[in-house]
């Protein structure tokens, strides 16, 4: 592939300091894993990134994204927090079940209430 310089990636965004910020996050994630939006061959990922920028495949709205650790963090406590109001909402059902079989047992020992007189 033809190397990609600078100059070309400029076109593409406002000034060299944001194409620094947008190659570098970029970058962080081909890094970390994220597939690729054009060929890989034997690049590191700072060129990947610089080529995908080129190509209008990444564009400075990358910046406003979400790191992939603060969605995953944010995902976890938001699961935490429905596992806690699931057991919650389970305690409160088992309690209100022991009641009630508490009052069952408690008939059974009494047994019937006073015997009305009959009327013959």
């Amino acid at each position: 592939m033809a190397r990609v310089t600078v100059e070309d990636c400029l076109d593409k965004v406002d000034n060299r300091f944001q194409l620094v910020l947008v190659a570098a996050k970029r970058a962080r994630q081909l890094a970390k894993g994220a597939e690729p939006f054009v060929e890989w061959e034997n690049d590191k990922p700072t060129v990947v990134a610089l080529r995908e920028i080129e190509e209008d495949f990444v564009t400075p709205k990358i910046l406003d994204e979400k790191p992939l650790e603060e969605a995953e963090a944010e995902a976890a406590a938001a699961m935490e927090e429905l596992a806690a109001a699931t057991a919650a909402a389970a305690g409160e059902e088992a309690a209100t079940k022991t009641v009630g079989i508490g009052e069952e047992d408690e008939l059974r020992e009494t047994g019937p209430g006073p015997e009305q007189p009959s009327g013959d």
